[in-house]
């Protein structure tokens, strides 16, 4: 005799090629990058040693942010533009801890060139990522990155810099990572 019983309903299907550790990851990156904007914003603009120490913090969670993003990518081939943002940020940690020592101005300098940089880089990852969708806010953000760095370097050059632009670009950063984990949630045919 047959089973009447109704058949298991199966669970919603993961939108294809979408691993969730990488919305995880998008969302800690927001969590994170709002938290050091209010920080830097409290720190005030001296460079105290805190507000030093919260400087080379950023780039530093953004290699650790990498490794992650790396090793969740590795089931798709690791992609090679998460290790170069990895060097550029480990290089952007010590330029930032040693231009803190210097002056505000070479801190915009540092971070300009490391923005400028990193935004590349996560251009092409997200380009190189479109497939699985969710990825026009990382693409977005990333040419964004390019042109704040060019502000960076600008703001460098005037008389009275200031280190406040860093903490919008932080959470202007951190408000793309969260759009990119609400999207990675759909599946890649919702993509625009």
């Amino acid at each position: 005799m047959a089973s009447t019983a109704p058949a298991p309903v199966p669970a919603p299907a993961e939108p294809v090629g979408t691993p969730p550790v990488l919305r995880r990851l998008y969302v800690v990156r927001f969590v994170f990058a709002v938290a050091w904007a209010a920080l830097l914003l409290l720190g005030g603009s001296e460079l105290t040693l805190g507000v030093q120490l919260l400087l080379a913090l950023y780039p530093a969670f953004d290699v650790a942010a990498a490794v992650v993003d790396a090793r969740s990518a590795r089931a798709a081939g690791p992609l090679k533009a998460l290790y170069a943002n990895m060097a550029v940020s480990a290089l952007a940690v010590v330029g930032v801890a040693v231009a803190s020592t210097s002056g505000v101005a070479d801190v915009l300098r540092v971070w300009g060139a490391w923005a400028i940089v990193s935004g590349l880089v996560q251009l092409l990852v997200g380009l190189a990522r479109r497939p699985m969708g969710g990825q026009w806010a990382m693409i977005l953000s990333g040419g964004i990155s390019v042109l704040a760095g060019a502000s960076f370097l600008r703001g460098a050059a005037q008389d009275d810099p200031a280190l406040t632009a860093l903490a919008g670009y932080a959470t202007l950063g951190g408000i793309f990572f969260l759009v990119s984990a609400v999207r990675l949630s759909r599946p890649a045919r919702q993509e625009p």
